[in-house]
């Protein structure tokens, strides 16, 4: 069975795929003061308990952005099942046209793209993930990259109102009633989901005036399914798209 783990800026998520489909998945808190051995209690109680052993596991691949994080991981999996991990950087084949590939393209997004031009060859695809950070991730047809667009993720937000404003409430993000709030909460849900959503939309738009061709949009990430229904240009939503382009790309190399 493969392990895939996704290192991110707030969450690590580790799956574990069994030749067919994903069986279990995992998110904890990405923590850079936790020790190697603090990860490795944590990784171990997660396994055992979904009654996978040593001998379950020959296949691994980690992506990360926090480099603080990544040497931890790797260590902790090499120690609990003897496998050394495949490390996903520009230099593993992706599928994608490497000389296109941004010298500071994140592995998570190089991921993303890898599994969207697998998934759909015959189109331009931009995957927009919802995670901390809200990218905008383009790829075209014949497996170039095409560029990124980054800005705040939603709950990133929603974070620095709470943090910098006095009187303004911390809010779970779904879609108000009305796009007039009538209460701090569902302002603030207006403008957050709202307002992502249309800039969401314009970014497609725009993508597709700069390159002449209309794309395929994949949505992915913690809050694609809360926000998906305001945004009529997604063709897809893919939960575990990340997961499956860190598959793809071990299994390339």
């Amino acid at each position: 069975m493969l392990l895939a783990v996704d290192i991110g800026n707030t969450n690590i998520v580790i799956a574990v795929h069994d030749g067919q489909k994903w069986i279990h998945s995992y998110r904890i808190y990405s923590d850079q003061r936790k020790t190697s051995d603090e990860y490795f209690v944590v990784l171990e109680s997660l396994l055992s308990h979904s009654q996978l052993f040593k001998h379950d596991i020959n296949r691994a691949v980690i992506s990360s952005v926090v480099p603080n994080l990544t040497r931890s991981m790797q260590k902790n999996i090499i120690r609990l099942f003897d496998v050394q991990p495949l490390m996903v950087d520009h230099r593993v084949n992706s599928g994608l046209r490497k000389e296109t590939i941004p010298a500071e393209l994140g592995s998570d997004l190089l991921a993303n793209l890898a599994q969207a031009h697998f998934a759909c060859p015959d189109h331009a695809v931009v995957v927009v993930d919802f995670g901390t950070a809200l990218t905008l991730a383009t790829v075209d047809c014949d497996g170039s990259v095409l560029g990124v667009s980054i800005a705040p993720g939603l709950v990133t937000a929603v974070n620095a109102l709470f943090g910098n404003t006095a009187q303004l409430p911390q809010v779970e993000l779904k879609i108000p009633p009305s796009v007039l709030g009538q209460n701090s909460q569902d302002s603030i849900r207006s403008g957050i989901m709202y307002g992502y959503a249309g800039m969401v939309t314009t970014m497609i738009e725009r993508v597709e005036q700069e390159i002449g061709k209309e794309v395929y949009v994949i949505a992915t990430g913690g809050l694609s399914r809360t926000i998906a229904p305001l945004i009529d240009r997604i063709n897809q939503i893919s939960s575990m798209h990340t997961l499956d382009g860190l598959k793809l790309i071990q299994e390339l190399n």
